[in-house]
């Protein structure tokens, strides 16, 4: 039983996707619960899907992803920004911007002058990443946890009471332009190893997850970073002995966890009712 567990972390890609899923785990817990807390978790996705022409365009030119993938960020940001002009509520603006960037994203992966590895862009390639991607998972983990330390007390005051940190003189927007800044550097660090369609799930999974149980932002963080590292380490078992995707198993199980919490949850609810009746 041991060696089945241990087998996998044996081998050298498998370690390293460990680790750089754990790093990401960082992000989950401090940034990924701001997300979920302010209600902008919807933002991580569409980062993820707008950037992926971006992606594919980098990856035709030879470009290096990161340098595609932000100025993926920057074409859906304009766009978004252009067509909140028209008479549309902003969920709908965004929706239309980025179904069509994903779209496009994925018809220029597909055109016959494109070279293979769409599935890369779109699902990441977990076992394959570099000292780079580790690297850059480091040091942007360090750094966003550095600056939520900095900025916890506005974060407090904006995440759950935005009407009244107003009154107190804290500037709700200038906030969110923070944590929108922060999630396309996560995004574009993250999308290297899980893809523009598996990023969002690792960004927000875990602190969903957390936010079933706690509505302390201190426990929440450290519950959403437990969470992450579990779902890497049974995705990653997962993928290894049943021979599937990496980072689909890894979501699955984040996935898996959400579900579990979520019916405890309603359980233990449940019993508390009746006691009280």
């Amino acid at each position: 039983m041991i060696g089945w567990l241990t087998e996998p972390f044996g081998e050298a890609i498998v370690a390293r996707g460990l680790l750089e899923l754990l790093l990401l785990g960082l992000l989950s817990g401090g940034l990924g619960c701001w997300l979920v807390v302010s209600g902008m978790s919807g933002a991580t996705e569409s980062l993820a899907h707008g950037m992926l022409p971006g992606l594919v365009v980098a990856t035709l030119l030879g470009v290096p992803l990161l340098l595609g993938g932000a100025v993926g960020l920057l074409v859906a940001a304009v766009a978004i920004a252009l067509v909140t002009r028209l008479p549309l509520t902003p969920d709908v603006a965004t929706s239309i911007v980025i179904t069509s960037l994903l779209g496009l994203g994925v018809l220029l992966g597909l055109s016959p002058s494109a070279p293979a590895g769409l599935g890369g862009l779109l699902f990441g390639d977990l076992l394959g990443v570099t000292d780079l991607d580790l690297a850059l998972a480091a040091g942007l983990g360090a750094a966003v946890t550095g600056l939520l330390v900095v900025l916890h007390p506005r974060l407090l005051a904006t995440g759950f009471d935005r009407f009244n940190a107003r009154a107190l003189g804290h500037s709700v927007f200038a906030v969110d332009v923070v944590l929108v800044v922060l999630l396309a550097a996560a995004t574009l660090v993250a999308v290297q190893a899980l893809g523009s369609l598996l990023v969002a799930a690792m960004l927000v999974g875990p602190a969903a997850t957390a936010r079933l149980v706690s509505s302390r932002v201190a426990p929440m963080m450290l519950l959403a970073t437990v969470v992450s590292a579990g779902a890497s380490v049974v995705g990653l078992l997962v993928s290894y002995h049943a021979g599937i995707a990496a980072g689909g198993a890894v979501v699955l199980a984040l996935g898996g966890m959400f579900l579990v919490t979520l019916t405890a949850r309603e359980l233990t609810d449940g019993l508390r009712r009746r006691r009280i009746a």
